[in-house]
């Protein structure tokens, strides 16, 4: 683990692991619970299936956090071989094996604890949090209850699977009536589109696209610190408007 890859072998992986893999040549990324003997317990929607945005933002990003499925009258051998697992169910809170869940894509570890110099360090937004992770046993009861319950519908910005993995680890979830979610990729994504935005409002605003260039060489500076306060504002450890989750089974 370091500031430049979250990178991990398989032999290396530990019960209640927060994983996660690249979509669409590293545009989005996959996140899930790893349970133990090569299975993995994740949040997913079937294809046409999703409850987003209704943004260009959504529309952009919808299909990456899709994993790529196997046919139904070609199940995997390994996920049909599991007791609690329904190969007709392609969405919601879905138990699979490492393969399927990986779909072709490399193997990360999340990280939890990490320092804010750290955090800021990770130019990229879903990898890691300030947040501590709770212990393998709570991450595995939680992850099993949501494979039982569910744990709502699909959102790309409020309610995604690093949103469920969050959850499971750390037993924070942001409070409904709040627009963002408590994903980081998600954060990462809108902060930087609105950078881009702002950009592009003053280059419109110029006459000149050299004028443009020699106002927003000394911006970028700024536009990447923003991102970077936005980034962390988002994050799971340092927000206020969170709540533990209490299962129903504990009350």
């Amino acid at each position: 683990m370091g500031v430049l890859t979250n990178k991990i072998k398989r032999e290396n992986l530990k019960t209640g692991d927060h994983i996660y893999s690249y979509r669409l040549a590293y545009t989005y990324s996959h996140h899930g619970i790893y349970v133990d003997a090569g299975n993995v317990i994740h949040f997913t929607r079937e294809e046409g299936q999703e409850t987003g945005t209704g943004t260009v933002l959504d529309r952009f990003i919808d299909f990456s956090l899709l994993p790529r499925q196997r046919p139904l009258d070609n199940p995997c051998p390994i996920c049909s071989d599991q007791s609690n697992s329904d190969q007709s169910k392609r969405d919601g809170v879905i138990s699979s094996c490492l393969d399927c869940f990986l779909s072709g894509g490399g193997l990360y570890l999340y990280e939890y604890g990490v320092t804010r110099t750290f955090f800021l360090a990770k130019a990229r937004g879903g990898t890691c949090t300030l947040a501590s992770s709770e212990s393998p046993e709570q991450v595995i009861h939680r992850a099993f209850y949501f494979l039982r319950k569910g744990f709502g519908d699909y959102d790309v910005i409020k309610n995604n699977c690093e949103d469920f993995a969050l959850c499971c680890k750390t037993g924070l979830k942001v409070i409904p009536t709040v627009s963002m979610g408590q994903s980081g990729q998600a954060a990462s994504f809108q902060a930087a589109a609105g950078i881009v935005i702002s950009s592009s409002l003053v280059f419109l605003a110029r006459s000149s696209p050299l004028g443009f260039l020699a106002t927003n060489v000394t911006g970028l500076a700024g536009g990447y610190g923003t991102y970077c306060v936005n980034r962390l504002a988002n994050d799971i450890g340092v927000r206020r408007d969170v709540m533990k989750v209490v299962l129903e089974e504990e009350t």
